[in-house]
């Protein structure tokens, strides 16, 4: 239930979808002669869709959350690194019959630089379908020819092919893992993912060792110049308010530890 309630709460609530609900309910106040009811929303559909889409309020949401927990020091050894699902089309591959990678790729690279650094580290993909209403592939499928395709040892490669959630993503993950008193395992995912994914591992019961990848904003002041590109800061809105909406839900539910949990 709580994976259907949340993809079709997020649908309702994404920013561009906001914006058309304001202005088809502005066109709506008009058609029955509500003239300045409809005037107001209009000019509030447009107000907000001129900010997501021209000022740096994208730039600075996503900076707070992949600021919150820093890249670590890597330690000379570790027992595995789970990698979190999120980097590949699955549409694409399903009716392709290839892996294709999104903008999330970096959660693949990154995983396939450290399993060179080290050799002996097992290798957990963590991804399942989170399709709800049509079907699709398990993101697994995907990954494993990509991993393989790249020269990764299929001795090391272990997948988990049912999570469709962060929290899913955690308590499978541990499964598979077994992870032992005083072994150190990395955890990849996007850097403005992490937070969340650090709060659902902690409530598992899975101490990680987070390594942000797939960072998506500038440091320092260039924070607050928006892209030429007005669909991208529209995009860093809508990844934005998705995991704001998402910290707040998982944390009411007891799905992590802390509403912003940090390093």
């Amino acid at each position: 239930m709580f994976f259907v309630l949340s993809k079709v709460g997020w649908y309702l609530v994404q920013p561009l979808v906001v914006v058309l609900l304001l202005l088809a309910l502005g066109l709506f106040a008009v058609a029955v002669r509500r003239l300045r009811t409809g005037l107001a929303l209009g000019g509030l559909s447009f107000a907000i869709l001129a900010v997501v889409a021209l000022s740096p309020l994208g730039l600075l949401m996503m900076s707070a959350l992949e600021e919150r927990i820093p890249r670590p020091d890597l330690p000379a050894e570790i027992a595995g690194i789970v990698v979190l699902g999120g980097s590949f089309d699955t549409r694409i591959a399903r009716t392709r019959g290839e892996p294709e990678l999104n903008d999330a790729a970096d959660r693949v690279t990154a995983a396939l630089a450290l399993a060179r650094r080290y050799p002996e580290a097992r290798i957990i993909f963590s991804g399942g379908s989170a399709a709800l209403l049509a079907d699709d592939i398990a993101e697994s499928i995907p990954a494993r020819q990509l991993f393989l395709e790249l020269g990764l040892d299929p001795e090391r490669l272990v997948l988990e092919e049912a999570a469709r959630n962060t929290a899913e993503n955690a308590v499978l993950s541990r499964k598979i893992a077994d992870p032992q008193p005083g072994e150190t395992w990395l955890l990849v995912t996007s850097a403005f993912h992490m937070p969340r994914a650090v709060g659902c591992f902690r409530v598992a019961g899975f101490d990680v060792l987070p390594y942000p990848v797939d960072y998506r904003t500038p440091s320092g002041s260039a924070v607050w110049q928006p892209s030429s590109a007005s669909i991208r800061n529209v995009e860093k809105v809508h990844f934005s308010v998705r995991e704001y909406l998402g910290l707040a839900v998982y944390w009411m539910t007891g799905r992590t530890d802390a509403l912003f949990p940090s390093a």
